[in-house]
């Protein structure tokens, strides 16, 4: 049978192991057509982002197969590495979940069993939903928990101090730094140039690297994505729906005589 939409969201953590580049942009609008506009560009992936974005679980699913139809994986920034949380947008039929606020390599290592079913996990079992082809595909329960992305977020002092647990943490497939909020945590609040933050990213990378996991950074633009694509970073997150349009529209407006 075949997977339909659901197809990138279950071949993008091989991609990861196979040491593949991604590119992709966070979703903050809460829109199930914006999402689809950002995946028919050709992107590897595309994050609805439940911690600071304006949508909520309900489009999750409707995002899925809007972006699978363009062959455009999704994935989900929970609000909360909550066991719930993480189960109900595995369901709805996201390739995995990126975990914010994470400060060390236990608490990435519970919150990355949400994902998984047991033993290995404590990830509820249901087949009524998108996940499982709404009770249509039963073989999809025993692909899961090798299928399931985990993102954890490197972006408090405390996830920096235990950084190298935290790549070795079964499951942790991508570190990706928030930079804004690693910079307020290195004291040195957006300073992207400053030793300490450079540092930090050198440290991720090379946790990475000795880890087998893939690095994963948000950047603004295109020469943005490439230096980080130049440094070791293999998941690039380029700015989100919302930016990208606000970008898009200030560059396209005229300059009127007397407009700032």
């Amino acid at each position: 049978m075949s997977a339909g939409p659901l197809a990138p969201n279950r071949a993008l953590r091989a991609r990861f192991r196979a040491g593949e580049p991604t590119v992709g942009t966070f979703l903050g609008l809460g829109s199930v057509a914006a999402a689809e506009v950002c995946a028919s560009t050709g992107l590897d992936w595309v994050l609805a982002d439940l911690e600071h974005g304006g949508g909520d679980e309900a489009e999750v699913g409707a995002i899925v197969a809007a972006a699978g139809a363009y062959g455009t994986a999704t994935l989900v920034r929970v609000e909360q590495p909550d066991r719930i949380r993480v189960g109900r947008v595995l369901d709805a039929g996201a390739a995995g979940i990126m975990l914010p606020r994470i400060s060390s390599a236990d608490e990435a290592a519970a919150a990355l069993r949400h994902r998984l079913y047991p033993p290995e996990g404590d990830r509820g079992v249901a087949t009524y939903n998108r996940a499982a082809r709404w009770g249509g595909e039963m073989a999809a329960l025993d692909a899961a928990n090798d299928r399931a992305v985990g993102i954890v977020q490197i972006e408090t002092a405390g996830a920096m101090d235990d950084l190298d647990a935290i790549a070795a943490t079964p499951g942790a497939d991508v570190l990706f730094v928030g930079p804004q909020d690693l910079s307020y945590a290195l004291g040195v609040p957006r300073q992207f140039d400053a030793p300490a933050f450079q540092e930090a990213l050198d440290r991720v990378v090379a946790a990475c690297q000795k880890h087998g996991k893939v690095a994963g950074i948000l950047t603004n633009d295109r020469s943005g994505a490439e230096a980080y694509l130049a440094r070791g970073f293999k998941f690039i997150a380029i700015g989100s729906d919302a930016t990208l349009l606000a970008a898009t529209v200030r560059a396209a407006l005229p300059r009127l005589g007397g407009a700032s």
